[in-house]
């Protein structure tokens, strides 16, 4: 039997903690209307029955197709979800007039559940993506750019990043995350020792060569075209951050995230120059008390962390309606003053496990393509969520981003339901075991007899040796000598290729 060498499934351990994290979530819902009604909600087992159906419909999936995925990325989304939810159930309750966007996110929840286990079901390897390096890519810029399509796009608070199709929108630059991804890990893993080459030194850092800069050229012109036409810097700042960092790992030249990083602040220099909408952001960043009406979104944002100091105010307790748009682009604040900033960097170390998790596939993967497209998935992740919970917590300019998996909205819910799909079909690949093939047995029956000379013979053949080697400047002695003398005089043992078998003796050389 041949030796394996991989890891155990763990389908168990995911299972206890996807009760765990629907333990929490469910805590969470039900608190909210302990604290305000003093009673249990009368649909709470609805929800604890629903919730728990999706999540046991993922999980048996995994286990059928992909059992050796990573066991705590699930358990991870579905207490992100899960509290997402909660806390949108919460801001709907404190709504002048009820809302249910709780309801329609649940059902958000299980359409994009659903399509992950279409991707698992579906994709079964991951590396069929890299045969559509350039389909994928043209793809995702056509996502990207359609909300610039007059009559298509459609404006939300100052930024077009929708597509309005009937009674729906849509934000296609969700989708486009995701295939940009894989088309940007395809592409480098194919032109990765060209990126590579050096060419002059600058600072005492290599450059690289002029005719290379194309790709990330492209990609600068389409951040920009994002940032002034559609007005959304976090946007922005996502696709050509993700492109930079996985340049950077492709090639392992520090060069290009230098490159990127200059090329990047000029782009927002001349953004802030000529644009009045990227002065209004970099305004509330830097000085939001200067204009309360215009900043007063940033302005409730800090109260409300501010009030809720390290541990919060508690389920429903706060008053984090009272920030614009608390369920999309402000969830993180609502959750900042409701569970304390010790609750929101509990959050925020759930988004690390993720990403720390899907680097780690990122490193034990074999094939360029999987370690690529694996670190490129948790680059988009973990930029997404350090430019929308930076912009809520002033540390940096605030982005159109939603917080993944807890803002409301359903292409954003899809997309990063999709995502998870991709990245535990590319840990099952990584982490199913290997059999390593047995080494072959050493079996003599093929080998020929040989004769080993003893005795007289032996003493025959030294003296015939020492001849040759004292007339080997003469041909004839030359072409004597390569002759050996194969007719021992005395009785010699013939070694048989079986160990097992008696040794038989010859006379004379002749059996």
């Amino acid at each position: 039997m041949s030796d394996v060498v991989g890891y155990r499934r763990r389908r168990g351990v995911e299972a206890f903690m996807l009760a765990f994290a629907i333990i929490l979530a469910m805590g969470g819902y039900v608190l909210i209307h302990l604290t305000q009604d003093a009673r249990l909600p009368a649909e709470w087992p609805w929800a604890l029955a629903i919730l728990t159906a999706i999540a046991l419909a993922v999980h048996v999936v995994i286990r059928w197709r992909i059992p050796y995925a990573d066991p705590l990325i699930l358990p991870l989304v579905m207490l992100l979800n899960g509290l997402g939810l909660a806390m949108i159930h919460r801001l709907d309750l404190g709504s002048a007039e009820r809302m249910h966007s709780a309801e329609l996110q649940l059902t958000w929840t299980a359409v994009a559940a659903a399509c992950c286990i279409g991707v698992i079901i579906v994709l079964r390897d991951y590396r069929v993506l890299q045969r559509y390096t350039y389909t994928l890519f043209l793809f995702g810029m056509a996502l990207l750019m359609l909300p610039l399509v007059p009559g298509l796009g459609l404006e939300k608070n100052g930024a077009r990043i929708w597509i309005h199709v009937g009674h729906y929108s849509f934000q296609p630059a969700e989708l486009a995350k995701l295939v940009l991804s894989v088309a940007f890990a395809s592409y480098l893993v194919e032109k990765r020792e060209v990126l590579a080459l050096a060419g002059r030194r600058f600072l005492g850092i290599e450059l690289p060569r002029p005719r290379d800069l194309g790709p990330i050229l492209v990609m600068w012109f389409a951040s920009l075209a994002v940032l002034i036409f559609q007005k959304d810097l976090g946007t922005s700042l996502l696709f050509f951050g993700l492109f930079v960092m996985m340049l950077f790992v492709a090639t392992e030249k520090p060069s290009w995230a230098i490159l990127g990083t200059l090329l990047f602040a000029t782009g927002a220099y001349l953004g802030y120059l000529f644009f009045g909408h990227v002065q209004v952001r970099v305004s509330s960043w830097l000085n939001p008390f200067s204009n309360y009406d215009q900043n007063y979104q940033v302005i409730n944002g800090q109260f409300g962390i501010a009030w809720g100091g390290a541990f919060g105010t508690g389920w429903g307790l706060g008053r984090p309606n009272l920030t614009p748009l608390a369920k999309t682009d402000f969830i993180a604040a609502a959750i900042g003053e409701e569970l304390g900033i010790a609750g929101l960097a509990a959050v925020i170390l759930l988004y690390g496990l993720i990403v720390a998790r899907a680097l780690r596939a990122s490193l034990v993967a074999k094939d360029p393509f999987g370690k690529l497209l694996a670190a490129g998935l948790a680059f988009v992740f973990a930029i997404q969520v350090f430019a929308i919970i930076g912009g809520v917590t002033r540390l940096l300019p605030l982005t159109g981003l939603t917080t993944p998996f807890m803002s409301q909205g359903g292409s954003s819910l899809v997309a990063n339901w999709v995502m998870v799909g991709l990245l535990l079909v590319i840990t099952h690949q990584v982490r199913r075991p290997e059999a390593i093939a047995p080494e072959p047995e050493q079996w003599l029956g093929a080998e020929t007899t040989q004769l080993i000379p003893v005795g007289a013979g032996a003493a025959a053949r030294t003296a015939s040796t020492a001849s040759t080697a004292s007339t080997a400047s003469s041909p004839s002695a030359v072409e004597d000598a390569s002759v050996p003398d194969s007719t021992p005089t005395g009785p010699v043992p013939v070694v048989g290729a079986d160990d097992d078998e008696p040794t038989q003796q010859v006379e004379g050389g002749r059996p």
